[in-house]
């Protein structure tokens, strides 16, 4: 390593430890747990409050809609903290055409010979548009230096470009909001090797989920070094707590609506009008091929 990057390192250290003492006093750090942070929570509270939530998810949906807000929610975390199933909360009672998800595959060789973050520039939201990254171009901060996918240089000029790129998404007109879902080492342990036993999760789980589970300080450093670089003023990190899954998503979303200046959805009034008379109309007899009906 370069003297110059190993000055860059130590800095990155410095302002990573900085960053941790100073939102550890004001309980935002990724490390502290709040109160029955991982308690459970009822079944019948939790449906509760998330039909709520979600009702106004679409009141915030009509909002977008009717004033052309862009709107973009990048969510990273370690793996197993639940990113999937809060976005799955999110857009669950929403439109697909106003709330889009965007979880991009590993980038093909042309990709890779382009400026890094031009593959996510083109899902950028239009007016009235909600787009929500399942992982964004903060991979260039966590799992490819983790794992060894760039080099030190390249997370190293990531990390000085990338607050400039999302200064110019807010100048924009943009409301960029940045999640970070940080789940325990031992929640983690449990919720991997549910993976491993559970045929329905197979699919989630992969060797590369595998390394990663096995350099959880390595990730530790890079989620350090990254919110020390690009926790901005314009495009701050906010930490969820996810060993509570319930508690977890219904956090997220709370907080979500409470930085979005929407408006509640009013009452509406609405008569079904009278279905037609049948008149000549007749069931055909047509060979249709029926399900069996086992349930």
């Amino acid at each position: 390593m370069s003297k110059k990057a190993k000055k860059k390192h130590h800095q990155d250290g410095a302002d990573a430890a900085g960053w941790k003492a100073a939102h550890t006093t004001t309980g935002t750090s990724p490390d502290r747990h709040g109160p029955d942070a991982g308690a459970k929570l009822g079944r019948k509270k939790y449906e509760a409050e998330l039909a709520r939530l979600q009702a106004e998810l679409v009141a915030m949906q009509v909002w977008v809609k009717a004033t052309g807000a862009k709107v973009c929610i990048v969510f990273e975390g370690r793996d197993t903290a639940g990113k999937g199933g809060t976005i799955k909360r999110i857009v669950e009672r929403v439109s697909p055409r106003v709330f889009r998800v965007v979880a991009l595959p590993a980038p093909t060789e042309r990709q890779k010979s382009q400026m890094y973050m031009q593959r996510y520039v083109e899902h950028f939201p239009a007016a009235g548009e909600v787009i929500i990254f399942d992982r964004s171009w903060y991979n260039r901060a966590g799992v490819e230096p983790v794992i060894g996918f760039c080099t030190p240089e390249q997370t190293e000029r990531f990390l000085e470009q990338v607050p400039a790129v999302e200064r110019a998404m807010v100048d924009s007109g943009i409301l960029l909001v940045k999640y970070w879902l940080e789940v325990g080492a031992d929640e983690q342990t449990r919720r991997i090797e549910s993976r491993i036993h559970d045929p329905r999760k197979v699919w989630k789980l992969s060797e590369l989920d595998l390394e990663s589970y096995s350099r959880w300080y390595d990730y530790s450093r890079a989620r350090d070094a990254m919110f020390a670089a690009t926790d901005t003023s314009w495009a701050p990190w906010y930490v969820a707590r996810t060993d509570s899954k319930k508690r977890g998503r219904l956090n997220v979303i709370s907080h979500l609506l409470s930085l979005i200046p929407y408006e509640p959805l009013k009452d509406r009034e609405v008569e079904l009008p009278k279905r037609q008379a049948a008149g000549d109309y007749q069931e055909p007899r047509l060979p249709l091929r029926y399900i069996p009906t086992p349930f």
